[in-house]
């Protein structure tokens, strides 16, 4: 009995090239277009450098370096902030995750070193490719917006 494989006619064989090709692309394509936060970031306050990276299945931020010791709070004493404990290592950003209605938007909490309190955060990336943060009290509007500039490779 003769044996044979199942080849399929060489014209499939490229539209499947073709299909493969133009899936891939088009994946390449959005994961261009999506905003990423991740990367290493200067606080508005020039403070502390922050990595924003996955944690489980979040982004969270933690300060790899103290760059100064500007306060941006007025009444606050930029040398005694209430949290003593060294920011180097500390979690700045937690639990970052997308919006469902807005890829381009995530939604987590910032912790404040200088008076030790953490607030609900928005968070997006700015027409210039900045990291803009809006730690709010109850909803958006009763926040302030901050912008944190991407530490230059």
């Amino acid at each position: 009995m003769p044996s044979f494989a199942f080849q399929k006619p060489p014209r499939l064989r490229g539209l499947h090239l073709l299909a493969a090709a133009t899936l891939c692309l088009s994946t390449w394509a959005a994961h261009a277009t999506t905003p990423d936060p991740r990367g290493r970031w200067i606080t508005a306050s020039g403070n502390l450098e922050v990595e924003v990276a996955p944690c489980g299945q979040a982004l969270c931020g933690t300060a790899t370096r103290v760059l100064a010791n500007r306060s941006m709070s007025p009444g606050v004493e930029a040398m005694n902030p209430v949290d003593q404990r060294s920011p180097q290592g500390m979690t700045i950003l937690i639990d970052f995750r997308p919006d469902d209605d807005d890829a381009s938007q995530w939604h987590g909490q910032i912790y404040n070193r200088e008076n030790g309190k953490t607030y609900r955060c928005q968070m997006s990336l700015g027409p210039q490719g900045e990291l803009v943060l809006r730690p709010y009290i109850g909803l958006p509007l009763f926040g302030k917006t901050q912008v944190w500039q991407r530490v230059q490779p």
